[in-house]
């Protein structure tokens, strides 16, 4: 059985929606942050020596990296490709392997700045103007890329739109995506997936 670590308010939750859109079965380990700091609790710890989730639990294996735990579950239970390409595929494989690291190793990195920034409400300075032109620079590329597609890749879900649409999520808490009507109706579409919604209520959102 997969145990999924999975800490509340964090990006755990995108484990738990491609497990969902894989129909595999899985337990949930579920933390909470501390109120006053945020940080994930001690104990997850015991799981990992970073304290850090996602992370999962299978076949005697620990692993770690949200990009990492999609290519191993993907390896392992994806055999048809319904959410990645096949690797005899090479040119396929490479964009969609590109986009699956893509959102986390160049997009989330900026976000997460505006959101320190915003939540410790710092003034407009070089770090806000940084992050405003690093957001500006990706939400433009993935809305150029999306075009009038439905997902990264075409018409169909891929794992790589399971951390995409996280970033598109947290752009649209941010009140960023007011520029992008394309990443707006991304979201939407990401959330109103079956798969998604029960992820959601699995995990308390």
């Amino acid at each position: 059985m997969i145990i999924v670590h999975h800490l509340v308010l964090g990006r755990s939750i995108f484990t738990v929606w491609l497990l969902e859109e894989l129909g595999l079965d899985y337990e949930l380990e579920i933390y909470h942050r501390h109120p006053e700091t945020m940080r994930a609790p001690e104990s997850l710890k015991k799981a990992h020596p970073l304290g850090k989730s996602p992370l999962i639990e299978d076949g005697g294996m620990v692993i770690a990296e949200s990009g990492a735990i999609a290519s191993y579950l993907l390896e392992k239970y994806d055999s048809d490709h319904r959410l990645a390409p096949p690797r005899g595929d090479l040119a396929a494989w490479v964009e969609f392997t590109q986009w699956l690291h893509y959102a986390e190793g160049s997009v989330f990195a900026p976000l997460l700045l505006t959101l320190l920034l915003k939540r410790a409400q710092q003034p407009a300075g070089l770090l806000d103007e940084f992050a405003r032109g690093e957001v500006a620079l990706h939400f433009g590329y993935l809305s150029d890329r999306l075009g009038d597609q439905d997902y990264i890749l075409g018409e169909s879900l891929s794992a790589a739109d399971i951390g995409l649409a996280y970033m598109a999520s947290l752009g649209q808490r941010l009140e960023l995506l007011g520029p992008y009507p394309r990443l707006k109706a991304y979201v939407e579409r990401a959330r109103a997936r079956p798969a998604f919604q029960r992820a959601l209520a699995k995990t308390g959102g």
